[in-house]
Protein backbone atom coordinates (compact mmCIF):
# COMPACT_ATOMS: atom_id res chain seq x y z
CA UNK A 1 0.00 0.00 0.00
CA UNK A 2 1.06 3.65 -0.43
CA UNK A 3 0.81 6.11 2.04
CA UNK A 4 1.58 9.79 2.13
CA UNK A 5 2.74 11.49 5.66
CA UNK A 6 3.24 14.57 6.77
CA UNK A 7 4.94 14.73 9.81
CA UNK A 8 4.72 18.67 11.79
CA UNK A 9 8.03 19.01 14.41
CA UNK A 10 7.29 21.91 16.41
CA UNK A 11 9.48 23.47 19.76
CA UNK A 12 7.91 22.27 23.04
CA UNK A 13 5.73 24.56 25.20
CA UNK A 14 8.54 24.85 27.44
CA UNK A 15 11.53 26.17 25.11
CA UNK A 16 11.70 29.61 23.72
CA UNK A 17 11.00 30.41 20.59
CA UNK A 18 12.41 33.37 19.43
CA UNK A 19 11.07 33.01 15.78
CA UNK A 20 7.78 32.62 16.66
CA UNK A 21 7.84 35.32 19.05
CA UNK A 22 10.05 37.73 16.15
CA UNK A 23 6.66 37.02 13.98
CA UNK A 24 4.51 38.02 16.54
CA UNK A 25 6.02 40.86 17.12
CA UNK A 26 5.65 41.59 13.60
CA UNK A 27 2.04 41.00 13.18
CA UNK A 28 1.40 43.11 16.17
CA UNK A 29 3.15 46.28 14.01
CA UNK A 30 0.93 45.62 11.26
CA UNK A 31 -2.08 45.91 13.19
CA UNK A 32 -2.58 42.17 14.33
CA UNK A 33 -2.65 43.03 17.85
CA UNK A 34 -4.84 39.49 18.81
CA UNK A 35 -2.59 37.69 17.62
CA UNK A 36 -0.71 35.77 20.23
CA UNK A 37 1.15 32.60 20.88
CA UNK A 38 3.16 32.60 17.83
CA UNK A 39 5.81 28.95 17.26
CA UNK A 40 7.46 28.25 14.25
CA UNK A 41 8.04 24.63 13.20
CA UNK A 42 8.64 22.26 9.98
CA UNK A 43 6.71 20.40 7.80
CA UNK A 44 7.63 17.63 6.17
CA UNK A 45 6.18 15.42 3.36
CA UNK A 46 6.69 12.28 1.92
CA UNK A 47 5.34 8.91 0.17
CA UNK A 48 5.88 6.16 2.09
CA UNK A 49 5.12 2.05 0.75
CA UNK A 50 4.37 -0.18 3.22
CA UNK A 51 2.03 -3.46 3.87
CA UNK A 52 0.23 -1.96 6.39
CA UNK A 53 -1.10 1.23 7.93
CA UNK A 54 0.26 0.11 11.40
CA UNK A 55 3.68 -0.94 9.92
CA UNK A 56 3.65 2.43 7.63
CA UNK A 57 3.23 4.49 11.23
CA UNK A 58 6.00 2.51 13.02
CA UNK A 59 8.24 3.21 9.88
CA UNK A 60 7.25 6.88 10.60
CA UNK A 61 7.66 6.95 14.09
CA UNK A 62 11.34 5.66 13.99
CA UNK A 63 12.18 8.51 11.23
CA UNK A 64 10.28 11.58 13.68
CA UNK A 65 12.11 10.24 16.29
CA UNK A 66 15.83 9.44 15.30
CA UNK A 67 15.98 12.35 12.18
CA UNK A 68 12.80 14.82 11.53
CA UNK A 69 12.84 15.71 15.37
CA UNK A 70 15.40 16.47 18.49
CA UNK A 71 13.47 14.88 21.19
CA UNK A 72 15.07 17.04 23.94
CA UNK A 73 13.21 20.57 22.14
CA UNK A 74 10.89 18.98 19.78
CA UNK A 75 7.52 17.22 19.57
CA UNK A 76 5.77 16.14 16.47
CA UNK A 77 2.57 15.08 14.78
CA UNK A 78 2.22 12.42 12.32
CA UNK A 79 -0.68 12.49 9.56
CA UNK A 80 -1.27 9.53 7.39
CA UNK A 81 -3.08 8.79 4.45
CA UNK A 82 -3.71 6.11 2.32
CA UNK A 83 -3.33 7.24 -1.71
Amino acid sequence: MNFKAKVTVMPQKEILDPQGKAVQHALHQIGLGTVNDVRIGKSIEFNIEAPTESEALEKINLASKDLLANMIMEDYKIDLKII
